[in-house]
């Protein structure tokens, strides 16, 4: 019950909504089992820095030891480097960490190194099941880091195209440029030769403006 509810606020009806539910709860039920797991003894330091030691050595019991007592709003405690304990888990693609973070409250929102989000993150590295789970509970896809960049920008510059599908069909906007050298991700992917299939899918989903036909 309690790893479906966290979903519930957020949950929009249609197809991939169960299944995401679903892998969620299972993300969650697996992240329990292996916070179960025995830890090797700890030194005491501050609960924050605590926590985001065990999330990067997947230390599972230390991390519930240290959540179970605290205030919630541990779970989004940022590192040393500026990253949460989430963005730490999908810049591994750990499906088991992402699931469990998110279930015990973790912002989707929250952004880390660079300003970068956890939906850049996820895009980075091609991530597209936290990006599932992350839409769904209300990450913006258009928010941007530091240097402007969109999480549809690094997907195309990382040659994501499932991931660039996915963002389009969740609203992102393909024309919106970035800080670093003005370009946007349709830009990103007009320049690049290789990122034909990409400029494809941007151009179906969104087609630039003045590019219709006139009737």
């Amino acid at each position: 019950m309690s790893s479906l509810a966290l979903l519930s606020a957020a949950y929009q009806a249609g197809e991939s909504g169960p299944k995401i539910v679903k892998r969620l709860a299972f993300a969650f039920v697996i992240g329990s089992a292996l916070l179960a797991a025995p830890s090797a003894a700890q030194h005491l330091t501050t609960p924050a820095y605590d926590f985001i030691d065990a999330v990067k050595k997947s230390d599972g019991d230390k991390a519930l030891t240290v959540l179970s007592g605290h205030p919630e709003g541990l779970v989004n405690t940022r590192g040393p480097d500026g990253d949460t304990g989430l963005i730490i888990a999908i810049k591994r693609s750990d499906e088991t960490w992402t699931g469990f973070l998110l279930n015990k409250g973790a912002d989707p929102n929250l952004a880390g190194q660079g300003g970068d989000t956890p939906l850049i993150a996820a895009a980075r590295v091609g991530f597209e099941q936290a990006m599932e789970w992350l839409v769904t509970l209300g990450a913006h896809v258009d928010e941007p880091n530091r240097m402007g960049e969109t999480p549809l920008i690094i997907a195309v510059q990382q040659r994501e195209p499932q991931i660039v599908k996915f963002l389009l069909q969740h609203g992102a906007d393909p024309d919106k440029t970035d800080h670093a050298a003005g370009y946007s991700a349709r830009d990103y992917a007009t320049r690049d030769t290789r990122a034909r299939d990409i400029l494809k899918l941007i151009d179906d989903a969104r087609p630039k403006a003045g590019a219709t036909t006139a009737k």
